[in-house]
């Protein structure tokens, strides 16, 4: 029932997992850990000093370990997320930088934590990919643990709520998530935290509503107030109205049968309904995340992100190393298809074991195939893998943010002498496999007629695409809101690339998250594209979308579509001639 002495009020975040959740609000309270004064150590105290950090650090991951051991069958799969933690509880880039500056600045243990992972923060704030951007949380998370051991404040334990409620809480970790118990908990939203952020993924897995990145909501909810979260349009309502409550009421009703039946039909091929088939694949980060895919009726890895496999280490995995972890992914998956992406990393912002000069603007950088071509070595490592593992499954390699000819001519090349050697050594490997690159800069767009005469197949990386189409930081609040996918110039890109695949005879995909909504669908299957590639979550709405479809009438469709000139005009004839089928 509602409080009518209280006004409804809304709050916007980000949608972090989609449904919706009515309830009690309760205020998971974290203070103490924030509130650090600095204070000067005598020098014959300083190494007591040092000790009782180390002590915090040992507490910190001695408490992550023993929440891995207890961590439920359903999240085991993410236990990776909180190992890479224990891992960062005692990195160079944390812990050794952290005892440095208590030694060189005679500080107390408390102030040289809050100063490094204040400098933490400002090396990761410029990184352009949001999942890799979004990894910085798990060191705040790391020092917050250390930090609650220094100052001698209690960590909360989820799992001893002992009622039916939503937590509401400033962030909450991983290892906070993983003891969410699913009979008890029936969403959360938090101050901090995005999308790509590893509490978000948990969220996803959980398969419970939450929004996240609200910035203040633990100021305005109150314990025990009557909050709705819907976590599919990011949207909080505090002290909901009857009316409010009834109308939640039935789209809560409405979505759990939707989702309880496409994903009762997820593994069903995404044919439409002039018989049309188009692959829909799931985009992994690590190898854990294939249970994911394949319970979501995934037809294969579209993009594998090779890059998390070098973070939260001392040093770079070797070719036997990242052989045994593509290994798990391709052999579970075959026969059907793994793309692995070479390393798209941006190395000094976020390897602390590599030194390279600061950029001032690393998204337009050395990353990615630029990074991997200054770096042979690292770079033949991950071919030397890719091409070993192609012997087991049906694997395809992938360069990202190719800009020019010239990259795709001097990575082939790289693979042709990763190929002797590999020959030179009798080690059994598979070589012709299929190669692709990343659309992802305007240049390749432009340059995709000279590029498809010497690749495999294109894949469309719609994230960074429209980021440097657009000229916009969608990570900037003061213009997030004109990064659109549906924009008319990305569109008219899209439609280039695709006629231009069909004119030369090669696959075009998509693995940006343009492909993961429903409501792009109608265009990206009218426009022609060969295969799409997601978060596993949105597979069967998609695919589910896909069925629903006819083919031929979304080609007639399009037509109309590339003759808009704003993005609203694009949104509204989606809306009036698919709206209905897209609400479902």
């Amino acid at each position: 029932m509602s409080n009518p002495d209280a006004t409804e009020k809304k709050l916007i975040g980000i949608n972090g997992s989609p449904g919706i959740c009515i309830g009690k609000a309760y205020l998971v309270d974290k203070e103490g850990v924030d509130l650090v004064e600095k204070y000067y150590i005598t020098k014959d105290n300083l190494q007591n000093e040092i000790n009782r950090f180390k002590a915090a650090a040992k507490n910190a991951r001695d408490e992550l370990v023993a929440i891995i051991d207890d961590t439920p069958e359903d999240l085991r799969q993410h236990a990776y997320i909180l190992e890479a933690q224990v891992a960062l509880a005692k990195d160079k880039m944390l812990y050794g930088r952290t005892i440095e500056t208590i030694e060189k600045e005679s500080v107390n243990a408390e102030w040289a934590l809050k100063k490094v992972v204040s400098n933490v923060k400002k090396m990761f704030r410029d990184i352009p990919a949001p999942y890799l951007r979004e990894r910085v949380t798990d060191i705040v998370h790391v020092s917050d643990r250390i930090m609650r051991n220094l100052v001698g404040v209690k960590d909360v334990n989820i799992a001893d709520i002992d009622k039916r409620v939503i937590l509401v809480a400033h962030d909450l970790s991983p290892a906070d998530t993983s003891r969410i118990q699913l009979e008890r908990i029936k969403g959360f939203i938090t101050d901090r935290g995005g999308k790509a952020s590893h509490t978000g993924i948990i969220a996803q897995t959980l398969g419970i509503p939450s929004v996240l990145g609200l910035e203040n909501a633990t100021d305005i909810i109150k314990t025990d107030d009557i909050i709705i979260v819907d976590g599919t349009t990011g949207l909080i309502i505090i002290h909901p109205t009857d009316e409010t409550l009834v109308e939640y009421e039935e789209q809560k009703t409405a979505y759990e049968k939707y989702k309880a039946a496409i994903n009762r039909r997820s593994d069903l091929p995404a044919i439409t309904k002039d018989g049309f088939r188009l692959p829909v694949l799931g985009n992994i980060e690590l190898p854990e995340e294939i249970v994911s895919v394949i319970d979501h009726g995934g037809d294969g890895i579209g993009l594998f992100r090779t890059e998390f496999l070098y973070l939260s280490r001392n040093n770079f995995p070797s070719e036997n190393e990242l052989f045994d972890r593509y290994k798990d992914v391709v052999e579970v998956m075959a026969p059907k298809p793994v793309t692995i992406r070479t390393l798209d990393i941006k190395g000094d912002k976020t390897l602390p074991y590599l030194s390279d000069p600061d950029e001032t603007n690393p998204a337009l950088g050395l990353r990615a195939i630029r990074f991997c071509l200054k770096r042979p070595d690292i770079f033949k490592a991950q071919l030397k893998a890719t091409l070993r593992v192609a012997a087991l499954g049906n694997v395809r390699l992938m360069f990202p943010m190719i800009s020019s000819c010239e990259e795709i001519h001097e990575a082939k090349k790289h693979l042709k002498e990763v190929e002797n050697s590999l020959k030179k050594e009798g080690v059994l490997f598979k070589s012709n496999i299929q190669i692709g690159i990343m659309i992802e800069v305007p240049s390749a767009v432009i340059m995709a007629d000279a590029m498809a005469e010497i690749v495999d197949f294109f894949s469309i990386g719609t994230n960074d695409l429209i980021q440097y189409s657009l000229a916009i930081d969608r990570g900037n609040k003061q213009v997030a809101h004109l990064y659109n996918p549906l924009n008319p110039a990305v569109i008219r890109m899209l439609k280039h690339v695709v006629d231009v695949g069909r004119k030369k005879g090669i696959k075009v995909c998509m693995c940006g998250e343009m492909a993961g909504d429903p409501f792009n669908i109608p265009i990206l299957l009218g426009l022609g594209i060969n295969e799409l590639s997601m978060n596993p979550q949105s597979i069967p709405s998609v695919k589910n979308t896909i069925r629903a479809l006819d083919a031929k009438t979304c080609r007639l469709f399009v037509k109309e579509v590339l003759k808009m000139t704003t993005t609203e005009a694009v949104m509204n004839l989606v809306t009036d001639k698919y709206g209905d089928l897209l609400s479902k």
